[in-house]
């Protein structure tokens, strides 16, 4: 019991012998634990950054500047190289980890020389107190500049971690010019990121910051500032701390002959720029999202397909510049996984005069007529039509609007894949006229087109180009055929998740349109081009005006989109899709097959709820016994539409008058023979084009001798649920166009507007008919057969 009182009692003793230093720790230890967990700045948020762009392979792409024009990178501690991180130690501030900001013996040693001895100045700075001069921007030349850097240094150690502190160092020290903080000098200097140095490059950082400007002088005087930096001083300095860090790493003994070869600097000229677009795109987005505290940004883009597309681009123009071609964009998507994996947005970034620096897959232009296959999916989609149905490239009006073909010509009975691989207009307006719910319209808004007009302001001339679509939007357009018709968001930042599609066509009609792309020639099929076997899903478009040239298309897992033209819109005859761009795909296509002999055709599986049928080629429809030349077609169950052919039909020919005969026909001679029976605006078609086509004869004294009955007519103007709008000064003076197709036996036409007879016509002309009053009508067509058609129009009046 007496030994546990003379225990306390001692205790006792020696706490109130040490009461005034234990609180006096006490109060410090608060005051740092408060400090710590007051709010303050994160010190890497007290100078701007700059970013780190890479390729998808990991190679730098660019660094950017910073807000304050240096190159500052900034990289976390655990990051760096353990060996720069001892280094710096070695050569700055060896009793780092056990000052408080600054080291008394330092200090006075630094001023005895300096002000005493008058020696080479030496502020005895510790790691602590350069990083207040360089937060701060403090003048450390006077005592009061000195003074007050060991206060902002203490600072400093009492609301951060040593480790905090020495990370902050390392990520704003100057090393030379604007460069500064190991994670941009690395990249800079070594093309290295900073826990990738080698030993002697982590000493040879570690002794630029104490005088970099001498140290990265070049070793001639009359070196350009941005020469190769190769300087005997700065290999000595490291040589130097070279020999004092053997002393506590012994083993690195056996890496002294690398500190034998020269020292080679990357120059600061010969940093990266590489794919300007992209990477302005890329940091575009990054910093409207709100930015990012990682300084590496990873980008999708491959530097070899980039630098690919670039050649390709640059030769193209030299070789055009005769006709005028002086710009041109491209770009390739990687339909897998979305990324694109080259954009090049202009023929020359620093070349003024075409405006270099705009970003031409992001501009907004006419497609020209690289929409159409996209309103071929919808029509299959809606049961308008299938890959072979016969169309009519014919002098049409819908409504108001009158398209014409590119060459001013018209084809007459054409098929969907011939139409759309030649480019037809009028057959792929007709298609869009068919179109419900989605219409064109409806379908690229779905698609997430931007910055389009009303619909009312397009109309069908949405279809030959109308609108405007920039590269981007049109490559993801080409990309959702290429992927079954799910579309998906392009990915540039290799942090983008591949999201899952959203599905704006079917399967069957993505697939069919495919293959009608397949079976566009290349330009230069018949030039010798080497055969291959990879397709190409391809088509060309050209605006208005001649302004823009397109080529896009899908080849491997790759879709490429090319664009000739001016960013100032100005028209060029040469800016001819198959003229212009179609060259530039194939060659850029050409050269990354011979670059990459594995590229290959991925696996497309036939859609299951797909067939093929037979077909009369002649007309698309169903083979009946009389079709002489028959054919295979896609068709969908249920959805695509069909018939039985009628274009062929048989008429029985009196063998005495070598006319039709007239039934009954027992105790004739007779013979049949197949006649073609084509209706009456394609006849007028093959008439003005030279092309012969043998006319079924008729015999007037006999109705419908030796033929079955053939088509009805059909109404093409006024177009179906139109409105005319008559202006109430000339109402009964404006006339409305009455128009209709017929059979081949047709010779006149009866039309009837509300059961009143109003006029007659010949097949292939107009009949013309002035309203009297604004109003419904219905507007009924007889044939002199007696089969008819019908459709209601309106009239209404404007002042």
């Amino acid at each position: 019991m007496s030994l546990l009182l003379s225990t306390w009692r001692a205790c006792f003793t020696w706490l109130h012998r040490w009461q005034n230093w234990l609180v006096g720790f006490a109060l410090i230890a608060m005051l740092l634990i408060g400090c710590r967990l007051w709010p303050h700045p994160r010190l890497r948020d007290w100078l701007p950054s700059s970013s780190a762009v890479y390729d998808d392979h990991g190679r730098l792409m660019r660094l950017t500047l910073a807000s304050d024009d240096r190159y500052r990178l900034w990289v976390p501690l655990h990051d760096i190289s353990p060996q720069l991180k001892d280094a710096v130690l070695l050569h700055e501030d060896r009793w780092y980890r056990w000052h408080p900001g600054f080291n008394p013996y330092g200090l006075a040693r630094g001023a005895w020389v300096t002000y005493v001895r008058h020696g080479n100045p030496q502020g005895g700075s510790t790691i602590t107190m350069q990083l207040a001069r360089l937060l701060w921007k403090l003048n450390t030349r006077s005592p009061w500049g000195k003074l007050q850097q060991v206060t902002r240094a203490v600072q400093l150690e009492l609301f951060y971690s040593k480790q905090q502190i020495l990370e902050a160092y390392l990520n704003d020290a100057p090393y030379g010019r604007n460069v500064e903080g190991v994670g941009a000098a690395s990249l800079a200097y070594f093309n290295k990121s900073a826990g990738e140095l080698s030993l002697p490059e982590a000493l040879t950082l570690a002794v630029i910051p104490q005088d970099p400007t001498r140290r990265l002088q070049s070793a001639s005087h009359n070196a350009d500032a941005d020469g190769d930096i190769i300087n005997p001083q700065l290999a000595a300095s490291r040589n130097r701390l070279y020999a004092r860090w053997l002393h506590s790493h012994p083993d690195d003994v056996s890496l002294k002959p690398l500190f034998a070869l020269p020292l080679n600097l990357r120059p600061l000229s010969q940093l990266p720029f590489e794919a300007p677009q992209a990477v302005e795109q890329v940091l575009a987005v990054r910093q409207i999202a709100g930015g990012s505290s990682d300084s590496r940004v990873g980008t999708t883009i491959d530097l070899n397909i980039q630098h690919s597309l670039e050649r390709q681009i640059t030769l193209y123009v030299a070789r055009n510049n005769s006709r005028g071609i002086r710009n041109a964009a491209a770009m390739l998507i990687d339909t897998r996984d979305m990324g694109v994996k080259a954009m090049v947005g202009s023929a020359n970034y620093f070349d003024r005069s075409i405006q270099g620096q705009v970003n031409g897959t992001l501009a907004k232009r006419s497609p020209g007529s690289t929409l159409k296959p996209f309103i071929y999916a919808l029509g299959f989609d809606q049961g308008v039509l299938h890959p072979q149905t016969v169309l009519r490239d014919v002098p049409s009006s819908f409504g108001p609007y009158t398209p014409e073909n590119f060459d001013g010509h018209f084809l007459g009975p054409i098929t969907a894949t011939d139409a759309l691989i030649r480019s037809r207009n009028i057959p792929a307006v007709w298609v869009a006229s068919q179109l419900k719910q989605p219409d064109l319209y409806e379908f690229l808004h779905n698609a997430g087109i931007s910055r389009m007009a009303s619909e009312k302001h397009y109309g069908l001339a949405l279809v030959l180009g109308g609108g405007e679509v920039t590269m981007q939007e049109l490559g993801g357009l080409y990309a959702m055929l290429a992927n079954r018709g799910e579309l998906r968001p392009l990915r540039l930042n290799s942090s983008d998740p591949q999201v899952a599609g959203t599905r704006l066509l079917s399967d069957e009609a993505s697939f069919m349109v495919m293959d009608m792309l397949r079976q566009n020639p290349r330009p230069d099929e018949t030039t010798g081009a080497q055969p291959s076997h990879l397709p190409v899903y391809w088509k060309t478009g050209t605006s208005w005006a001649f302004r823009d040239a397109w080529t896009v298309g899908s080849f491997g897992p790759y879709v490429l989109v090319v664009w000739i033209g001016n960013f100032d819109s100005t028209g060029n005859p040469a800016f001819v899709g198959a003229d212009a761009a179609a060259p530039l795909f194939f060659q850029i296509i050409d050269a990354l097959r011979a670059e990459r002999q594995q590229l290959a055709e991925p696996i497309r599986h036939m859609p299951a709820n797909l067939k093929r049928v037979p077909i009369c080629l002649a007309s698309g429809e169903l083979p009946n016994q009389w079709c002489p030349q028959k054919g295979m077609t896609w068709f969908v169950p249920g959805k695509s539409p069909i018939r039985v052919s009628n274009v062929h039909r048989p008429v029985v020919i009196d063998d005495a008058t070598g006319q039709p005969a007239c039934p009954p026909y027992a105790g004739k001679r007779t013979h049949v023979e197949v006649y073609e029976f084509w209706p009456s605006d394609l006849q007028q078609v093959f008439a003005q084009a030279g092309i012969p086509r043998r006319k079924p004869p008729q015999n007037p004294d006999c109705k419908n001798a030796g033929e079955p009955d053939g088509d009805p007519p059909q109404i093409t103007s006024p177009l179906l649920g139109s409105t005319y709008a008559m202006r109430l000064k000339q109402l009964g003076e404006e006339r409305i166009a009455f128009i209709a197709t017929t059979d081949a036996d047709v010779h006149a036409l009866y039309w009837f507007v509300n059961d009143a007879y109003i006029g007659r016509s010949v097949p292939g002309e107009s009949l013309l008919w002035q309203p009297q009053t604004a109003g419904s009508y219905n507007v009924r067509v007889v044939d002199d057969h007696g089969r008819s058609d019908q459709r209601p129009l309106g009239v209404s009046l404007v002042e």
